[in-house]
């Protein structure tokens, strides 16, 4: 069915939490400043032999997931609820990835992604949702997207210099510790803001959305989950800032996106502090988002019946904000333990991401060094999200998210434990077993417990 939208005049102007998220950007100098030098951070650069500059590179991934559950009980099933009848799913992915070194400190990345498959019940039905390779765009046929297309410009300021890999995302060679670098072009907010040593990547560490990124971050994204942004990053030997600045989509959860910045943007800053604990590296990121784009109001939508908890129907330009928190520390040298925090005011629909107001999120990952597999990993996570009391409202009136809505709501908070054992098979392929128990789908305690399975082949070169 399509959406009728309306407007209903332009938001009032809100300039304090920009101003605020500015200053936290800002805030971040002095220390970096204070302590750009500091030899007792514990984490220290490679610096042994600099390698030769690499002018280009070229690297290639297929991921494909085949993953699936049992039946199990519900008391009723909604437009977006996961269907309870058994069933299983695939998602294909295959990238293409080259960078070049363009002149001196600037450097340019792209990465065709070709991409087939759908997600459970065409991905709806737990807020957290199970795939980190599934769109919420399905597609029975192959399809390609130009999905990254990126000028990064690294101006160093001299001393100490550390060592680059060659990588998708980078090309080997050296650069100075203390740099300026500047990032401009088509790529995911989620390259550069939020990441994790442990929980990061669908295609190599846990599936669940809420492992690979904060849930409660409404991260500026097309339906596909990319943009056109500007980022500016100040790294020091033990800190990094950045901040940036993203496209929204025009409608919720949509293909196009909003050239107006003066309407609508996505704004996030980020502070990275590097430490060292008994000899064990660890990494601190508190992150802040204010962004405002063409949002339907809860509280509006539940205060007019007329509109049948159509939320679209009550769309003008709004504000949303939140904070974030994540770490990841190295226990000993095969065990490492992350979490993520988050939360979002929570007033205004879901616009990019997933419904997801409160998040927290623990795990472990292991390396398989004492079974003599060093190169293989286990993870095990918790995942527990929360929405706001205005969005239970509007959910048990019958309104629905971009992935939940049963028509109906028993509320209780999304739990969900996921498990996996990624053995690397050969050099260049991995094969993944992944299970996680998700009780409460979609905030729905008459829906669930539900038991996923899923098996991943991971290619890279």
């Amino acid at each position: 069915m399509k959406r009728v939208t309306t407007f209903r005049g332009r938001a009032r102007a809100c300039p304090v939490f920009p101003l605020a998220l500015a200053g936290f950007f800002l805030l971040g100098l002095a220390p970096i400043c204070a302590f750009g030098q500091a030899t007792d951070s514990g984490q220290t650069p490679a610096e042994t032999s600099q390698p030769d500059p690499q002018n280009w590179n070229l690297h290639f991934q297929s991921t494909a997931i085949g993953q699936g559950y049992p039946s199990f009980s519900a008391q009723y099933t909604g437009a977006n609820s996961l269907t309870p009848a058994a069933q299983i799913k695939e998602t294909v992915s295959v990238d293409v990835t080259g960078g070049v070194r363009v002149w001196r400190g600037g450097e340019f990345f792209g990465d065709v992604v070709i991409w087939q498959g759908f997600g459970l019940s065409d991905t709806l039905g737990t807020a957290g949702f199970p795939n980190g390779e599934a769109y919420r765009l399905g597609k029975r046929l192959p399809d390609a997207y130009l999905c990254r297309a990126y000028l990064r410009q690294t101006f160093g300021f001299g001393g100490e210099k550390e060592a680059s890999d060659d990588a998708p995302d980078d090309l080997r060679g050296s650069k100075d510790v203390r740099r300026l670098t500047f990032t401009i072009g088509h790529l995911s907010s989620k390259d550069i803001f939020d990441n994790n040593a442990y929980a990061n990547d669908s295609r190599s560490q846990f599936m669940n959305w809420s492992l690979v990124a904060n849930t409660a971050w409404d991260y500026p994204a097309d339906v596909l989950g990319f943009t056109n942004g500007a980022i500016a990053e100040l790294n020091s030997r033990a800190w990094t800032e950045r901040v940036g600045i993203f496209q929204m989509s025009q409608f919720a959860n949509g293909e196009r996106m909003e050239w107006d910045f003066g309407k609508s943007w996505g704004l996030v800053g980020e502070i990275e502090r590097r430490y060292s604990l008994r000899g064990h590296a660890g990494t601190l990121r508190p992150l802040a988002y204010d962004q405002r784009a063409h949002m339907g109001s809860y509280q509006d939508t539940i205060d007019n019946p007329s509109l049948e908890e159509d939320i679209y129907l009550t769309a003008a330009y709004r504000y949303k904000y939140g904070f974030g928190i994540n770490m990841d520390q190295e226990i000993t040298k095969d065990l490492g333990a992350f979490m993520r925090l988050g939360w979002s005011d929570g007033k205004n629909q879901t616009y990019e991401f997933t419904d997801v107001d409160r998040t927290a999120t623990l795990g472990l990952d292991l390396k398989g060094t004492r079974w003599r597999r060093p190169n293989d990993d286990v993870g095990l996570a918790q995942v527990v999200n929360g929405i706001s009391a205005v969005h239970k409202e509007y959910l048990a009136a019958g309104g629905l998210g971009i992935l939940v809505g049963d028509g109906a709501l028993d509320y209780r908070t999304e739990r969900i434990t996921e498990s996996y054992y990624n053995w690397k098979m050969a050099k260049h392929y991995h094969l993944t077993f992944d299970y996680q128990f998700v009780q409460n789908p979609g905030y729905n305690h008459v829906r669930g417990p539900i038991d996923i399975f899923a098996l991943r082949l991971h290619m890279e070169y």
